[in-house]
């Protein structure tokens, strides 16, 4: 394994670990590795202390923020006002694509913006097809139970989620050890996991038996406290918890 030099430079910029991986054609593991840092998680590398700019970054900027908060709100706000579907359910896809236009007028990436107005659009639609408001928030549930599946699996086998993240993000040292060769790292990394199937578990004990009672007020605000504020706040403690036993030892004077 080729030896990888992360040593500061004198300009004060680290050198990327991946430079030589980059330079050939991408492999799935680095389009992976890329996707991750693309991601909400990846703003911050392991080791590195979490700012304010990282997490707004994380959660998509102010207009991504926007984009996540809004269409929900305004079902809440329509829905309260006139009890009636298609005004609550067609507001947030008008929201959305009003979003998805602002961002083509500027020359913008449209992924975050079509992501969203996707999700929002196949809510809608089931709303208006099955006449129930509480339709709407299917597929919020059925995405949530997905998660929670999917990151219970990771810990059954022994490799937690937040593991193998960190794991594209950390490249293995000199003797081809990662995380799971250091007992701190591995229980800390497990521990973050858990936190997250708590998460998304936590959204499901409140959304499930109000979605059956079609209690749909208490619903769409359940479901804004538990996205996005809910969604940042476990993201900074992960930060925090991965920064524990992964901080860079700093540079000793010669």
């Amino acid at each position: 394994m080729t030896d990888h030099d992360d040593r500061p430079r004198h300009d004060g910029v680290t050198p990327d670990p991946f430079v030589e991986e980059r330079a050939e054609p991408l492999s799935l593991q680095a389009q992976l590795r890329d996707a991750v840092r693309n991601a909400g998680i990846g703003q911050v590398a392991p080791g590195e202390a979490p700012s304010g700019k990282a997490l707004l970054t994380a959660v998509g900027g102010v207009r991504g923020l926007a984009e996540s908060v809004l269409p929900g709100f305004a079902f809440l706000i329509v829905y309260a006002i006139t009890k009636e579907v298609v005004p609550s359910v067609v507001v947030p896809v008008v929201i959305g694509l009003v979003f998805v236009v602002l961002r083509l007028v500027q020359r913008q990436s449209i992924m975050m913006s079509f992501a969203g107005i996707f999700g929002v659009a196949v809510s809608a639609g089931l709303a208006l097809l099955t006449g129930r408001a509480e339709s709407n928030f299917i597929p919020g549930i059925v995405i949530n139970a997905v998660f929670l599946a999917v990151i219970l699996v990771t810990l059954a086998i022994r490799r937690p989620l937040i593991g193998i993240v960190v794991g594209l993000l950390v490249p293995a040292d000199e003797d081809g050890h990662d995380w799971r060769d250091d007992p701190a790292k591995r229980r800390v990394l497990t521990v973050a996991t858990w936190m997250w199937a708590g998460l998304f578990a936590f959204r499901l004990a409140f959304e499930i038996p109000l979605w059956l009672a079609a209690q749909v007020e208490l619903l769409a605000g359940i479901k804004l406290i538990t996205g996005v504020p809910l969604y940042a706040a476990l993201l900074w403690v992960t930060w925090l918890l991965v920064r524990t036993v992964f901080v860079k030892a700093e540079p000793t004077a010669v």
